[in-house]
């Protein structure tokens, strides 16, 4: 197993020589430095940044407090473990040094032993924070496979298949009803990859922040909520004209005020929304749309009575490309709908609330506040099926 690597920054010969003698006999690899100016020069030299960086504060031509400030400059040594060495007294730069993200203090004189903790602590937590990381994007990485194995798969072989056919050489034998069905299919296939995409670029501009800037430029006064959900039902309509729509029922109060509010991003959410109560509900079955206010928020609800969500379900589903049970239920999308829907509400200062029974049916409502309001963020993790 390879030795941790520290790099020790200390202007105190005597001292500096101590310590690497100590850590070195605890099995780490030492690199020394006796200002903060040398060791931005060591940081930049070598290969391989350190595992964990020790520094006193008060030194010459660099001191301790502007050598963190330029490390965390620096993407490449951002999350490397920092700890100071103080002397008693210190405390104005020991708030200094909190504010800039130090990870720990060591006062002087200090004992060998809360020198060797401090160190292993603080290897062992950032060790722990990166392995989650790691896990974290390795998730990732394989929803987005198994999204792109399936979600992308299908239509681009509906595109493929349909578009063989149109290109055989007896392909003007084919009737002229026979010929609209391959064009269907083509059309079909090219409309589902074009909804798969957005979804993902949806994703990525409330993730990077766009979407928040895009809303600030956007936003109006509301006055009708009621159009809002006519313009999620008619894309959806436009989007899929061979689907039956369930009936829709409209419960809006008649004292719902305006309220400030992007109708493109609302209309987005709330065609999500829509779309999953159609999908896990029976043809037959009432779709509601409504809104009414309590205290200064508006309440924007589409309640369906399908499937429904087992509490074992109800947090999972805010996680992004979570499914329920993809192998049995294959009427499910990419997984992408409910985060993109939280992260619209959250970009109105807003957020979104699920209520559900399983057998019975959903509902998920969109709270908005009636005054405008500061996001409260861009980052939506959920899901697109329910």
């Amino acid at each position: 197993m390879e030795k941790p690597h520290l790099l020790i920054v200390e202007d105190d010969v005597h001292l500096l020589e101590g310590v690497q003698a100590v850590l070195e006999l605890e099995g780490y690899a030492i690199t020394t430095a006796e200002n903060g100016l040398s060791a931005i020069r060591l940081l930049g030299e070598q290969p391989v940044p350190p595992d964990l960086i020790i520094s006193d504060i008060m030194m010459p031509h660099m001191d301790g407090l502007q050598f963190l400030r330029e490390v965390r400059k620096d993407n490449r040594f951002v999350n490397i473990p920092f700890i100071f060495l103080t002397a008693r007294g210190e405390k104005r730069d020991i708030h200094t040094g909190k504010r800039l993200g130090v990870d720990d203090y060591i006062v002087k004189p200090f004992d060998t032993d809360d020198l060797l903790i401090a160190i292993e602590s603080r290897l062992q937590r950032h060790k722990a924070l990166r392995d989650a990381t790691v896990n974290a994007v390795s998730n990732v990485k394989r929803n987005i496979l198994n999204v792109l194995n399936h979600e992308f798969r299908t239509p681009l072989t509906y595109i493929v298949a349909y578009a063989d056919m149109l290109n055989q050489p007896d392909v003007k034998s084919v009737g002229g009803e026979e010929m609209l069905s391959f064009l269907r299919g083509v059309n079909s296939g090219a409309l589902r990859l074009r909804r798969l995409v957005e979804n993902f670029i949806q994703l990525v501009e409330l993730e990077t922040g766009e979407a928040a800037r895009t809303y600030h430029l956007r936003k109006v006064a509301i006055d009708e909520v009621r159009t809002i959900f006519e313009n999620a039902l008619l894309f959806l309509r436009q989007a899929n004209p061979d689907r039956p729509i369930n009936p829709i029922h409209y419960r809006v109060k008649p004292d719902v005020p305006r309220f400030i509010g992007d109708p493109e991003f609302l209309r987005i959410a709330f065609m999500h929304l829509i779309d999953n109560a159609i999908k896990f509900s029976e043809p037959v079955e009432p779709i509601e749309l409504g809104a009414y206010v309590a205290g200064d928020h508006i309440h924007l609800f589409v309640r369906d009575c399908g499937r429904g969500i087992g509490s074992e379900e109800m947090n999972k589903i805010w996680d992004m490309f979570y499914q329920i049970n993809r192998a049995y239920y294959e009427d499910q999308g990419v997984g992408a709908g409910l985060p993109i829907v939280r992260g619209i509400a959250q970009l109105h200062g807003g957020s979104v609330s699920l209520e559900s029974v399983q057998g019975e049916g959903s509902t998920f409502t969109v709270k908005l506040p009636l005054s405008p309001a500061k996001p409260n963020g861009s980052n939506g993790n959920g899901n697109g099926a329910h």
